[in-house]
């Protein structure tokens, strides 16, 4: 995927006998990932147009753009859905979009370089920034407060951290 698109969803089969299909969105605004359509396949090769027709327990039920049967709908499953990144809203300064952060080098406050995150996580109080590196054995889950990363400089692909003491392995 490019860095001109960014994940706002994913498919999970079939919802009905219809052709409707299972939605996840990872918008902060759920129902706002009809508005940056059209979306895209992660490959890039397919548009796709949604359009919500209910909230269910998981997510929405949703009419896809060329999708009409319960067997359609369900090679769908798993399918990440991607918006162009000029499609969504600019965020305020202290404000990230997730695929912006993943691949920065983190740093401690004295330089030292940590690791890179991998992955931001979210498991309901805060999110958590995976980072792995050299030394480091299991990936470290630093949360993303301004207390433990006082600096994120996208321009210069860098994260200052000062995690707590312990978090991360001697070196």
């Amino acid at each position: 995927m490019t860095d001109n698109r960014v994940c706002v969803g994913a498919l999970a089969g079939s919802f009905g006998v219809r052709g409707e299909v299972r939605l996840k969105s990872f918008c902060a605004e759920p129902e706002a990932i009809a508005d940056y359509g059209p979306l895209w396949t992660e490959a890039g090769d397919r548009s796709i147009t949604v359009s919500i027709t209910q909230a269910i327990k998981t997510g929405f039920a949703a009419r896809v753009s060329g999708i009409e049967t319960k067997e359609q709908a369900d090679t769908l499953k798993g399918v990440r859905l991607y918006a162009d990144r000029d499609a969504l809203p600019v965020l305020p300064d202290d404000e990230y979009y997730h695929a912006d952060l993943i691949g920065l080098e983190v740093r401690d406050t004295g330089g030292a370089l940590l690791g890179r995150v991998k992955a931001v996580l979210n498991h309901g109080a805060t999110d958590l920034l995976e980072i792995t590196g050299p030394g480091i054995a299991e990936p470290v889950l630093l949360p993303f407060t301004m207390a433990a990363v006082p600096t994120v400089d996208l321009t210069s692909g860098r994260i200052v951290a000062d995690p707590p003491d312990g978090l991360f392995p001697e070196g």
